[in-house]
């Protein structure tokens, strides 16, 4: 496929595929192994240029949806975390403000978050709403020129050290879901009632915090409701333009594991050879390579129908379910195919593994996506 890039495309490719190799992997073990954020990478992520990804202007780089779909996939290579982070960075964050914010809201909060000089969070999810993410239960109030905001929200990257973070909340007037950008003080503090605690004990996804959100009569200024959300249909509009990024993190993690799996079957030695001359481990290899390739193609054209504005909801769920399903089949054989070493962090691949058990379920489980295919397939839906 690289014939189909720009040259420009090209070097922002090999840029951040140097990063990873040169910056991000030496180091990305302890923190997992420690699920402690790198936040020592922030000033070389920053230096990057691919915060804001597909975003024009506001200090933004305006990336092609290819070119976005390549660093997401480049980045997972290296580590699952580390994308996670960009994705509720430049993805939902900054996406839910370019998107559903107002000229001067995009003006107030984008630039310096561009240049990860404020990090942002995207706190939907609830605890008792996972799937149902409509039926959130956290509520706003006006009281002035301010919002009340109560309620909790659960697994919400970036919360516990961000310093802008949009909370949806259903609006007591007209109980439409509405989007609201809560701000750190100017003496760094968050404001009195918003409280985090960062959820431990996780398999994957370990260098990033994912911390649990209460929020108990938390005042938001007025003027911080991002204008352009009305219901949870503006909502909508936001996740289905960041789901395509879940698969191209896919095709990363595949490619990892992939990779390793190869080199090491090419360096074990057992019954006198390498592991690489033995049938078995070459018919996997192939069929790693063949649903490796699907995966690459899939994501090609899904990049492709998103930049001409002809991407759906249907085909982006389509990709996510097929790319999480076969990315986790891919690790789990790359696993299986380095043996006991396949455990080692040192190696990677359990990382890579572990990390797609989060992909599979993020951005909406491979069964809810099966249903939303079902219902674009059959025009009735399974959901009650």
């Amino acid at each position: 496929m690289d014939e189909f890039l720009t040259a420009e495309e090209r070097e922002l490719r090999g840029r951040v595929r140097n990063f990873v190799d040169k910056d991000l992997l030496p180091v990305i073990n302890g923190y997992w192994e420690r699920a402690e954020f790198p936040f020592e990478l922030i000033p070389k992520l920053a230096a990057l240029g691919i915060i804001g990804s597909t975003i024009q202007g506001f200090g933004c780089p305006g990336l092609s949806r290819l070119a976005a779909g390549m660093v997401a996939t480049e980045i997972s290579r290296g580590d699952g975390s580390v994308n996670t982070f960009l994705g509720v960075q430049s993805g939902l964050a900054m996406g839910t403000i370019n998107m559903l914010g107002s000229q001067e809201q995009k003006e107030r909060w984008l630039p310096e978050m561009a240049a990860l000089g404020k990090i942002g969070a995207f706190a939907l999810t609830e605890p008792d709403h996972g799937s149902d993410s409509v039926a959130l239960e956290t509520s706003a109030r006006r009281d002035g020129d301010s919002y009340i905001i109560s309620g909790r929200k659960r697994w919400i990257g970036n919360a516990s050290m961000a310093d802008v973070v949009i909370i949806f909340a259903r609006d007591a007037d007209d109980a439409k879901v509405k989007a609201f950008v809560m701000e750190r003080n100017d003496d760094g503090t968050y404001p009195a009632g918003y409280s985090t605690e960062v959820i431990t004990g996780k398999i994957g996804k370990r260098a990033v915090l994912q911390p649990d959100i209460t929020l108990d009569n938390v005042r938001v200024p007025a003027r911080n409701r991002l204008t352009e959300c009305h219901s949870f249909k503006d909502v909508t509009r936001v996740l289905t333009s960041t789901r395509s990024g879940a698969s191209w993190e896919s095709l990363g993690h595949a490619i990892a594991a992939y990779e390793a799996a190869v080199a090491y079957s090419k360096s074990r030695q057992q019954f006198g050879r390498p592991i690489a001359s033995f049938q078995l481990v070459q018919n996997k290899l192939a069929n790693m390579l063949a649903e490796l390739t699907a995966m690459q193609l899939i994501c090609f054209r899904l990049a492709v129908l998103a930049e001409d504005g002809r991407m759906t909801g249907p085909m982006a769920s389509l990709a996510k379910m097929h790319t999480a399903q076969k990315a986790r089949w891919i690790c789990s054989e790359a696993r299986d195919m380095l043996g006991g070493n396949g455990v080692l962090l040192e190696n990677h691949v359990a990382r890579h593994m572990t990390d797609m058990e989060v992909v599979s379920t993020y951005e909406g489980t491979d069964s809810i996506q099966s249903l939303l295919v079902g219902r674009e397939i059959t025009g009735i839906s399974a959901f009650s």
